[in-house]
């Protein structure tokens, strides 16, 4: 494995795991706060500090943002904002543990999307230990869990998490597509989460809910502070590791971050554990250390 494969698998595992922290995290401050105003102000936020990078690297190019602006507004549309208030909306009725595997199943829609529209080779190896962790995810998946206050509505929060994850397949898809092209992590990062934030805005503004930030309790304000640290750290982490390795590989990678999320979600927030999750736990764990050294490639086949 090169030195760039290498870094950019280690950036995917650094992701993998702020992303295990962020939804048990995320899931304790969803719930007293309205999701669409929760991810409006998180996404601004960050937005912004990608274009100050942007400009501080010079990552802004504007000749690639008139080329690329159907990627960056699919990636701004669907991912920054769309997948965002599907997700959290989701999360708040359901638990941290299933909303964190249902997630990932990210891997396998995105293999299938870059495989038919950016060409990324998907090796035998990494197919079957893509479905090993497929198995464990259903593994999870299929525990039952009685309803509680901070899981109201387990099978909607599912599905709506799920639509989260197939338009986030999307994004990730045309994000890849963009830095293939010579685009840099910091620009998509800016559009993803400035020109969401912008979209979800108008949301809170067109349902009436733009009171709700004028009201909110100094601990609310101090949950969004901590929240918008971690999903920076996650964005950043993110394409930064998609600029270096194939997105079918990173977003498999990120298969690890379930583990992650049951044992702080079981640890924290008192989530059920039973047998089943941690036998999918262990699929998780042996599939994501075959993916981690294969090497990606651009060429067709499987």
């Amino acid at each position: 494995m090169n030195n760039k494969e290498m870094f950019g698998t280690l950036l995917a595992l650094f992701t993998a795991v702020i992303s295990g922290i962020s939804i048990p995290l995320n899931k304790v401050f969803v719930v007293d706060l309205d999701p669409l105003v929760f991810t409006a102000v998180r996404a601004v936020i960050i937005g912004v500090i990608f274009l100050l990078l942007s400009f501080a690297t010079h990552g802004l190019n504007k000749k690639q943002l008139k080329t690329d602006w159907k990627y960056l507004a699919v990636i701004a549309v669907i991912g920054g904002a769309l997948a965002f208030l599907l997700f959290f909306s989701g999360l708040k009725l359901t638990t941290a543990g299933r909303a964190a595997f249902l997630h990932k199943t990210l891997p396998l829609y995105v293999a299938v999307i870059a495989f038919v529209f950016l060409k990324e080779k998907i090796p035998r190896k990494q197919v079957y230990a893509l479905a090993i962790m497929l198995v464990g995810t259903l593994v999870l998946y299929s525990a039952q869990i009685t309803t509680s206050g901070l899981w109201m509505d387990p099978h909607l929060g599912d599905l709506l998490v799920l639509g989260a994850t197939v338009l986030w397949a999307v994004e990730n898809v045309a994000a890849r597509k963009v830095m293939s092209r010579g685009g840099t992590n910091f620009m998509v990062s800016f559009a993803r989460m400035f020109f969401g934030g912008v979209i979800l805005f108008g949301a809170v503004i067109l349902t009436n809910k733009f009171d709700v930030l004028f009201t909110m309790t100094t601990p609310q304000w101090n949950s969004i502070f901590v929240s918008t640290v971690v999903l920076f750290g996650y964005v950043l982490f993110w394409y930064w590791s998609l600029k270096h390795i194939n997105v079918s590989k990173a977003s498999t990678l990120l298969l690890l971050a379930p583990v992650v999320s049951l044992v702080v979600g079981a640890l924290w927030l008192g989530e059920p554990t039973p047998a089943v999750q941690l036998l999918g736990s262990a699929l998780i764990l042996i599939g994501a250390y075959f993916v981690s050294g294969i090497k990606s490639e651009m060429a067709t086949g499987v």
